[in-house]
């Protein structure tokens, strides 16, 4: 008896000791979970590609528990797949008529969103080129002309409002290849399958295959504003709010200016 009342005191004792060190492990992973790894999904325009690239490394190297991961693409097809329903973290737009629809729609907060940065609209043409096309009206010499889609791209949005306001549009339209974003648009002229594109100064920086021709007048679109804003329904509120503020620091934004965009404020 006394041997069978010494195993159940023994088999106690080690259980006690089991349940005291689960609750440590416990513990210790409740304070580990605060560096436990997250990802965030940045929804951004394909004009942000190198800078936010850039800015990637450097984030990660400072938050090893954070992943950055990027969906590139134009602001409109981007907008629309948030809308419907995508998990997303931070919305990265380069026109404020698509953030400000997800605002609209509850997917943004309007104070967890800033305008953050501005671009300008440039006409480009193949290195070497001869067609004689030096500004926006020469555009008429041009047998293809690319432009993004206008309904979904908002650098081809700009480009048909540049063009009608200089009263090209009429001359041109019936030779326009739409594009699906405004990388398309530069790679169609770097392999000289059309004549000129219009893009960001941003995309012409980072090609060495294109020419700037002419840059369009400020009032001849839209301004080019990018504003970057987290979803509300994102599942890491806490890193989304840190990389959010990141991309706003100084160090961020010499990023960004070295690539060409201008600060807004």
């Amino acid at each position: 008896m006394k041997k069978f009342y010494g195993l159940i005191i023994l088999m106690m004792l080690m259980f006690g000791i089991a349940s005291g060190c689960s609750s440590q492990e416990e513990n210790k992973n409740k304070e580990e979970g605060k560096q436990e790894q997250v990802e965030l999904t940045i929804s951004a325009a394909v004009s942000l590609q190198e800078a936010l690239n850039e800015i990637k490394a450097s984030y990660e190297k400072e938050h090893p528990n954070v992943k950055i991961v990027y969906n590139f693409g134009s602001s409109g097809a981007l907008q629309q797949q948030i809308s419907q329903g995508a998990p997303v973290d931070l919305f990265f737009s380069a026109a404020e008529d698509k953030f400000d629809q997800l605002v609209a729609e509850g997917k943004i907060e309007k104070e967890k969103g800033t305008d953050l940065l501005a671009n300008e609209l440039v006409l480009v043409v193949p290195k070497d080129a001869d067609k004689g096309i030096q500004t926006f009206e020469d555009l008429k010499k041009a047998e293809k002309l690319s432009i993004g889609t206008p309904e979904s791209v908002p650098a081809g949005q700009y480009a048909k409002e540049a063009l009608e306001n200089l009263q090209v549009w009429k001359d041109v339209e019936q030779n326009i290849v739409y594009a699906k974003d405004v990388r398309q648009v530069l790679t169609y002229v770097e392999t000289g399958n059309v004549d000129a594109g219009i893009v960001y100064k941003t995309d012409a920086m980072v090609s060495t295959k294109v020419d700037v021709a002419a840059t369009a007048k400020e009032e001849l679109h839209t301004p080019i504003i990018y504003p970057v804003g987290i979803i509300k329904d994102s599942s890491h509120q806490e890193e989304a709010q840190q990389f959010y503020e990141y991309l706003q620091d100084p160090t961020s934004m010499e990023t960004f200016k070295k690539y060409g965009f201008k600060g807004v404020n």
